[in-house]
């Protein structure tokens, strides 16, 4: 685990951090997350969102969800995924501010689909705030990618896809890696506790 890069960006303009979904919250699936019973949290993912709603943060989500444009779910059971992740949420004390999906399939040619940053520009409409300078913590390259064209600072997680992705060590360098967005959060946490000190 490495400690996040450059301690003088985590003075934020805005507190924002935008994350992805599958394999950073909950658990992934190479077949897809298709119903409301698999979209299950990984472990200390509620936690750390409440961490973050506590010291600030607002948080949202950038997902690709080309099982939609497959026709492995629909758009209203996408919605009942994320009301069930927001209950959750609730439960423990954090806030969702923004959920952000591109539901098209890679040869739809749209601009969401990560890595093409328009879910994040959607993010940044939606809260009528800019995410440049904010982190965008993902499990694959192109949450990565994503992040780094919008002018985020990438953060890698080891959960999901993320120890594959480390492992081809791909468009890594310079990007901070922790083993899962619990540990992220403490890091950030502490490292803005000690900053304002």
């Amino acid at each position: 685990m490495q400690v996040l890069p450059h301690r003088n960006q985590l003075t934020m303009p805005n507190k924002l951090i935008i994350l992805d979904r599958d394999g950073v919250i909950n658990y992934d699936s190479d077949h897809y997350i298709k119903t409301v019973d698999e979209w299950i949290p990984l472990p200390g993912s509620m936690a750390a969102l409440a961490k973050l709603t506590q010291a600030g943060y607002k948080i949202a989500i950038a997902t690709n969800q080309s099982g939609i444009g497959r026709g492995y779910f629909t758009v209203a059971t996408l919605d009942a995924m994320h009301r069930k992740m927001l209950n959750l949420a609730s439960q423990i004390g954090a806030k969702i501010d923004v959920i952000a999906y591109c539901p098209h399939g890679p040869d739809d040619q749209c601009d969401c689909r990560k890595p093409l940053p328009g879910l994040i520009h959607q993010i940044e409409q939606a809260l009528n705030m800019s995410a440049e300078g904010c982190y965008m913590v993902g499990d694959s390259l192109r949450d990565l990618q994503a992040g780094s064209a919008a002018g985020l600072v990438p953060a890698l997680v080891l959960t999901g896809k993320g120890e594959r992705t480390l492992a081809k060590k791909e468009g890594l360098a310079g990007v901070a890696v922790f083993a899962d967005l619990n540990s992220f959060v403490d890091n950030l946490v502490r490292s803005t506790l000690s900053e304002g000190s």
